[in-house]
């Protein structure tokens, strides 16, 4: 990927990067929605991801281009606006273009951008979370800057709150920023605080992505974030992470159905992620793809954020040999799902489930064996 890019650079451009940086995407272990709600999550980077390439410029001028998009974006350094249609992508670099100086972080004021991924589209892998640590640690870079993780992982979650439209929390940065080779992230969202949880050499995961794509800034996110804070006001607190099930008992009838549910929801999932953190820690995968699969429920019922296909996806994992469980990943509404398993499941498999899956839908999903990977870095040009 590096060699490409460095060509494509030198294609579009004329010349050499002078920084590459990367970041990876993310599987959602457990934790679905728990972030924004002030609770606690488990995450895993991945082996694939984003690079940025960067070349300074001295005339102020802003260029950017994305291997999957040919055009190039040119945009004003004067005035940071949203851009609409096929060039909205360069909002999550123009985003982290805002939010660092906010932090004191410096940014140049013009250069050359290129952006790589080998993250498949729409599988709920936070490719955006991606991209916009790789230019957080690009654009610091080319300023001499060296701010800490924990402030690039901020910035580039402000970039998303406040730029590009998407209330979400914490996880997708916090996990791309702090991610480690087996080893799962920890993330207390209220800090937040982040801890790493060793990973067991036996476990595989295997993303099946459907191809459906979620748009989550206008979509049934939003919706479902506008609940969760219904349903924390009608109980009397901050958060839902605040609550607990006898709070919730106790408050019938003061909060809509869907509210209702989607506490219900939250509640039991933070509890969820507890329960997989001592079983990691106990090496009992077991014990956690039970969880997986029963936070997968969850979601289908309560949160109700899966999709039929999701669905069918997880009921043909978990009926596999060699699979401990399997869930949605990400924002829902589409997207992929991840099934962990053991040695004893393989590529196959994998096969037998996505020809299942073609022989319903009509459609064949992608397949993905993935690893956990390091965190965000600056990769030599």
């Amino acid at each position: 990927m590096q060699s490409a890019l460095t060509e494509k650079f030198h294609t579009t451009f004329g010349r050499g990067p002078e920084i590459v940086a990367r970041a990876p995407g993310r599987i959602e272990f457990i934790g679905n929605h728990t972030d924004y709600n002030g609770g606690t999550v488990l995450g895993a980077a991945i082996d694939r991801g984003v690079w940025v390439a960067l070349a300074r410029r001295n005339d102020g001028r802003r260029r950017f281009v994305s291997d999957r998009r040919g055009e190039v974006v040119e945009v004003s350094a004067e005035r940071l606006e949203k851009l609409s249609g096929g060039q909205s992508w360069v909002n999550y670099p123009l985003g982290v273009l805002a939010a660092l100086p906010a932090s004191g972080v410096r940014v140049p004021a013009g250069f050359d951008y290129l952006a790589m991924s080998d993250l498949p589209a729409g599988a709920g892998l936070s490719s955006s979370a991606a991209i916009e640590l790789a230019s957080a640690l690009a654009f610091s870079a080319a300023e001499g800057e060296r701010p800490s993780r924990g402030a690039l992982v901020t910035a580039a979650r402000h970039a998303e709150n406040n730029f590009v439209g998407v209330p979400c929390g914490i996880l997708d940065q916090g996990v791309s920023g702090f991610g480690r080779r087996d080893h799962l992230v920890f993330i207390d969202c209220r800090g937040p605080r982040f801890d790493l949880v060793p990973l067991p050499a036996s476990a595989h995961f295997w993303i099946f992505n459907t191809h459906k794509k979620h748009a989550l800034v206008d979509g049934m996110y939003t919706a479902r974030h506008r609940e969760c804070m219904e349903a924390a006001q009608a109980l009397g607190v901050p958060l839902l992470a605040d609550a607990s099930a006898g709070m919730l008992a106790a408050a019938q009838g003061r909060l809509s159905v869907a509210a209702e549910k989607r506490a219900r929801h939250i509640i039991a999932e933070i509890e969820r992620v507890a329960r997989a953190v001592a079983a990691l820690r106990a090496g009992d995968l077991g014990a956690v793809g039970r969880l997986l699969t029963a936070s997968h429920r969850s979601s289908q019922m309560l949160f109700e954020n899966s999709t039929e296909e999701l669905d069918f996806l997880v009921d043909a994992s978990i009926e596999t040999p060699g699979v401990h469980g399997a869930r949605l990943t990400g924002g829902g509404f589409g997207g992929a799902v991840m099934t962990m398993a053991s040695a004893a499941f393989g590529a196959t498999a994998a096969e037998i489930i996505a020809s299942r899956y073609e022989k319903r839908f009509g459609s064949r999903p992608d397949i993905l064996h993935t690893r956990t990977d390091e965190g965000a870095a600056l990769v030599s040009p």
